[in-house]
Order: structure tokens, then C-alpha cells, then sequence
């Protein structure tokens, strides 16, 4: 691999892995409340796309890097579903709605780097 693939590899695995802590961070905070936690983490999704894009030479606004997460509002859907079914419970609720949001994230974060990659 040359040094100039494994840079941009590197940065992409900086982005995703601290956009995914800290959506699994809010995910904890907001679980007793369902759906208050989206505009933040769709805040960090949109950061973290703009920050991949950015890494791979391709110039995108965050109006520009919504519609990418709109793509995957059915991931979203499911995670409203589990936060609604058990976000709510104290403790393991906040552990679920953590890692949902960080798998979630890290899924997005994952395709838009194929995207860009290609």
C-alpha cells in the first residue's frame, strides 16, 4: 500500500472512530428520551461526511452531506424503534442507544469513504 492510500486510510479511520464515539456518547445521554438525540448525532454524521469527503479531494457543504444521511434513514427508523422499545430503562437502555448509535455511525461513516474512495 503506498503511504500516500495508508494517510488517507488513516485520517478516514480518525473520522469515523471519533464521530462514532461521540454519537455513542449522545446516544447514552438522550436515551430517555426518544428521538431527541437525532438532530445532534445527524449534526455529527453530517461533520463526519464533510470530513471524509474532505480527505478524499471532494468539496461538499453539509446541505450537500444530508441527503447522504437521509439515505440512511431506515437504519434511523430501527434505532427509534429500539429506543422507543427499551431506551427508556435506566442503565441498559443508555448501553443500547450508545451502541446503536456508534454502529449506526460507523456504518455511514464506512459507505460514504467507499463512496468517495471510488
Amino acid at each position: 500500500m503506498s503511504t500516500a492510500i495508508a494517510n488517507v486510510s488513516s485520517k478516514v479511520h480518525g473520522i469515523i472512530h471519533t464521530a462514532s464515539a461521540g454519537a455513542a456518547g449522545v446516544g447514552a445521554g438522550f436515551a430517555q428520551i426518544p428521538g431527541s438525540d437525532m438532530p445532534v448525532l445527524c449534526g455529527i454524521q453530517a461533520a463526519m461526511i464533510i470530513g471524509i469527503a474532505k480527505v478524499h479531494g471532494h468539496s461538499i457543504t453539509k446541505q450537500d452531506a444530508v441527503p447522504l444521511i437521509v439515505t440512511f434513514a431506515t437504519g434511523k427508523l430501527g434505532r427509534l424503534t429500539s429506543q422507543i422499545l427499551i431506551g427508556w430503562v435506566p442503565g441498559i437502555g443508555n448501553a443500547i442507544n450508545a451502541a446503536t448509535a456508534a454502529s449506526l455511525t460507523e456504518g455511514i461513516g464506512w459507505a460514504a469513504h467507499k463512496y468517495y474512495k471510488a
